[in-house]
């Protein structure tokens, strides 16, 4: 524990971790004991269920070890176990077969009969319910009345002796109750004197109260005779279910646990990161929760060995924390500042963090043998993460840089992953040419002269040492002197580097455009082969009609044909052609309206408006404001006016038609799943790649029956539960 203790502290996590524990109904560590897996299952189910607050109990380890010695428990000790019993019968009726680890969980604990009535002689405030111990009833009453006659009895006095009063307040004197009066009180009321004020008055019990106070005080001890007698009483009950009650207590601790976690996600709007198959750590939009208005981070670490080069001061620290941090948080079930769906932390048995110097009076030891006890403290060990920080400290560069290589080598055998953060170029290149080693470089903005906090992968970056000194005040002649040292062949290997760095930046950039005209190719396709699959549907659908109405006619026409008859079989023929009329004219499409439309023109398709950019006879091709092309008939397009130009350097959003939600809160099954189809078929012809869609929980059937729908769209690649902050179980993310 001391070892987590250290590692908290060095990855910045102390008041994250103080913050989380205030959630807790009782103090304890914040890691949990127990199967992580089974653990994540409750904290999934509890996501769709309401559930009071766990109550504030004491520690009662030491009230458990009383029992254990046949002790005698006080009535605030046994009411913390009534507490205890209660909530978890609160949480038996609760909990249904919807939720079915919780259910499981709790149906195995079944709560003795004897136990439960003990919990019924108690109110909520911990006092006993009246008419279960009458003698103890009538023991209150009277020591009720006795306190009623105390307080008449001093009214009374406060109108007959207000000639010796000093004030008409009651004193309370070594606890006791009392007046304060002038000297010759003793002229009209008999008393004791209890003590003298700085001024010379007298604090004075009268006699009849002190009589008063004295049969309350018999009751008193009467009373505690009899609560003493039902707290062995009670006691024993509870000794006897010793081993239910310990496990009882063990098992509201890790129930304190989920819960608390649950509670501190949905209040800083945080996620969690559930065991990943792979061993790959992927962070999407993680922020670490020392950091005020951060930068949302977005790494992926492949390879065994990651090296983050680069400038100074530019989050090489930060970034190396951030991994570990999220890599613990997620080992321990806490929440984090994360997009969960997009984010994979694989579970390690150990993670270690070599990041501050060990180098103090105290311990009395180098920085370079500190960080050499570590490395041999982990060269046993296996299943870890390792983060070490400015590996080349404390040592010769050339050394160190030696024997770190064969260090990290020796490591990399084992299942691990190691990332480190290093000024040594020569490091980086003896490890580049491995399989097995990633390389990350901090990119500096040297327009502006700063960090700009963002990471390149597969490059090593350039220190900017000397641009950094002159930002913190070193005067340019000492700089330039500085350089001449440095010498320049050196200074080509970082101008090598640095073109590198903005080569990789570039094409990376020409990377994503290009991705971007692939998505934007391929939603053209899927709008192009939707309307094909649409045609070829109305295509079969007429031509089934045209021959089930060719049959019926044909049919008519035989049955005249039989009788032998000429007006018969003239009807027949009537007959025969009134139906096959009847059919045409019903699948004659209508004649379109003319129209004046001609390349160039606005037109309105459905929802979506775009500008014709080429006609050809009957059809057109309509370029939609998204940038979508469609082919269509002219007939079904309208004229429309061309939008108004919004001066501004923001791109066109869709229209509201298009909206990338669709809230089916309120509407029935039916009415839900037609207005789910226009929706998509809108969000397809708008571009989008994913949606999201909220039907809320309720009883379950609009949920299954969205679940149903999606599943036979034939243009939906996937659908799953959103994220805990869009609507969790009551809302799906769909991938167009």
């Amino acid at each position: 524990m001391h070892t987590l203790s250290k590692l908290i502290n060095a990855l910045d996590l102390e008041d994250f971790i103080h913050t989380f524990k205030s959630f807790l109904a009782r103090p304890k560590d914040f890691a949990f004991s127990g199967d992580r897996r089974v653990f994540a299952h409750f904290l999934q189910e509890l996501e769709s269920t309401r559930i009071s607050p766990l109550p504030k109990l004491k520690d009662l380890q030491s009230a458990l070890t009383h029992l254990q010695k046949f002790g005698v428990l006080s009535f605030e000790d046994i009411f913390e176990f009534v507490k205890l019993v209660r909530y978890f019968a609160y949480l038996k009726r609760l909990i249904k077969e919807d939720t079915p680890h919780l259910h499981a969980w709790l149906d195995s604990i079944q709560i003795p009969p004897h136990i439960a009535q003990l919990c019924e002689i108690f109110e909520d405030d911990g006092e006993l319910k009246r008419g279960i111990y009458p003698d103890i009833d009538g023991i209150k009453d009277a020591i009720a009345r006795t306190q009623q006659h105390i307080t008449q009895a001093f009214n009374a006095l406060l109108g007959s002796i207000k000639a010796y009063l000093v004030d008409q307040q009651i004193h309370y004197i070594n606890q006791t109750e009392c007046l304060l009066l002038k000297a010759g009180f003793n002229n009209a009321l008999k008393g004791i004197i209890i003590a003298r004020s700085a001024n010379g008055f007298f604090y004075v019990l009268p006699q009849n109260i002190a009589e008063l106070k004295t049969k309350q005080s018999s009751l008193n001890d009467t009373l505690q005779s009899l609560l003493y007698d039902l707290c062995k009483d009670l006691s024993a009950s509870l000794q006897k279910q010793l081993m239910f009650l310990r496990f009882l207590n063990k098992e509201f601790d890790k129930f304190d646990h989920i819960y608390a976690r649950h509670s501190f996600a949905k209040a800083y709007n945080l996620e969690f990161v559930y065991e990943s198959s792979k061993e790959d750590i992927v962070l999407k939009d993680f922020c670490h929760p020392i950091l005020k208005n951060p930068k949302p981070l977005n790494i992926e670490i492949h390879k065994k060995i990651t090296l983050i080069t680069g400038v100074n001061a530019g989050g090489k620290t930060i970034l190396l924390k951030s991994i570990l941090c999220a890599s613990l948080l997620s080992k321990y079930l806490l929440p984090l500042k994360i997009n969960a769906t997009h984010s994979k932390i694989p579970l390690f048995k150990h993670i270690f963090a070599i990041i501050s110097d060990p180098q103090n009076s105290k311990n009395d030891i180098s920085t370079f043998a500190g960080r050499m006890v570590e490395f041999a403290q982990i060269l046993g060990e296996d299943n870890f993460l390792l983060g070490i920080d400015e590996i080349e400290l404390g040592t010769d560069s050339q050394e160190a840089a030696s024997l770190y290589k064969v260090l990290l080598e020796h490591l990399s055998h084992k299942q691990c992953k190691i990332i480190l953060t290093t000024h040594h170029k020569s490091l980086a290149a003896l490890m580049a040419n491995r399989e097995d080693v990633a390389l990350i470089a901090a990119l500096y903005d040297e327009a502006k002269s700063r960090p700009l906090y963002e990471f390149l992968q597969g490059s090593i970056g350039k220190s900017y040492a000397f641009e950094t000194a002159k930002n913190y005040g070193i005067p340019a002649t000492l700089i330039n002197r500085a350089q001449e040292v440095y010498g320049e062949d050196k200074k080509y290997l970082n101008e090598l580097i640095e073109r590198s760095n903005t080569l990789e930046r570039e094409l990376k950039q020409k990377m994503r455009l290009l991705e971007q005209k692939e998505q934007a190719y391929e939603r053209k396709a899927q709008a192009l082969n939707e309307t094909i699959t649409n045609y070829e549907r109305e295509y079969t659908h007429i031509k089934t009609e045209l021959e089930r109405t060719y049959r019926n006619a044909l049919n008519e026409l035989k049955k005249h044909i039989k009788e032998n008859d000429n007006k018969a079989i003239h009807r027949g023929i009537n007959t025969a052609n009134a139906i096959l009329q009847t059919h045409t004219h019903h699948y004659t499409p209508n004649k379109p309206k003319e129209t004046s439309l001609k390349k160039g023109d606005y037109a309105k398709y459905g929802q979506s408006r775009g500008v014709i950019i080429e006609i050809m006879g009957k059809m057109c091709s309509l370029e939609l404001e998204n940038g979508v092309r469609l082919k269509l008939p002219l007939h079904q397009l309208k004229p429309t006016q061309k939008p108004q130009a919004i001066h501004s350097k923001t791109s066109p959003t869709p229209s509201k038609s298009t909206n990338v939600s669709l809230d089916l809160h309120g509407m029935r099954v039916q009415e839900a799943i037609e207005t789910l189809d226009d929706f998509l078929s809108n969000a397809l012809i708008a571009g989008f790649d994913e949606v999201l869609v909220y039907h809320g929980i309720g009883t379950g059937k609009l949920s299954a029956a969205v679940a149903e729908f999606l599943k036979s769209h034939p243009k939906i690649q996937s659908f799953g539960d959103a994220p805990l902050n869009l609507g969790g179980f009551g809302a799906k993310i769909i991938k167009l």
